[in-house]
């Protein structure tokens, strides 16, 4: 038996040759489900939207809308049974704001094809409530848009329906 034959024999070489494959192996195999799999992506256009992002906060940050939100959430949040979400808008001095329209969006980071939105009815000056059902259990970003002309101020929060 010569000594290339021995070689490969020994353990160690097999154990070096068998831990190759397997990374090896484990690469492919992630790289197939990266491809093959959703990346939850909420926007399509999101390169677009983010090469100009420090421009537009600029802006934002420079006109300093006047308006103040506050978030009115159910305590607990059940799988399919809706839920009443509110928020009361109001202007710098404390009066109720009423902008031309609100819209409660929810985002599944984990399937962006469960994504949806829920406009919001005005039930007194600056308060406005929508019922909202999720459809699936975990984790969901919500954020309430209120928008006047060109005006757009967001409110984002982070809930877990169905879990106490």
């Amino acid at each position: 038996m010569s000594e290339k034959q021995k070689a490969l024999r020994s353990p160690w070489v097999l154990a070096w040759i068998g831990m190759f494959v397997i990374f090896v192996g484990a690469n492919f195999v992630m790289i197939y489900l990266a491809e093959s799999r959703s990346p939850g992506l909420v926007v399509e256009d999101y390169y677009d939207r983010g090469q100009d992002y420090e421009a537009n906060m600029l802006k934002r940050q420079a006109k300093a809308l006047a308006w103040d939100m506050q978030l009115i959430a159910p305590p607990y949040v059940d799988v399919a049974k809706a839920a009443t979400y509110g928020v009361r808008i109001s202007d710098r001095a404390g009066a109720p704001f009423a902008p031309d329209s609100v819209v409660f969006y929810a985002y599944r980071p984990a399937d962006a094809e469960q994504d949806f939105s829920v406009p919001m009815k005005q039930i007194e000056p600056g308060l406005y409530q929508a019922p909202v059902s999720f459809p699936l259990l975990g984790v969901w970003d919500i954020l309430i848009s209120a928008r006047s002309g060109e005006d757009e101020i967001n409110l984002p929060h982070r809930i877990s329906a169905g879990v106490k």
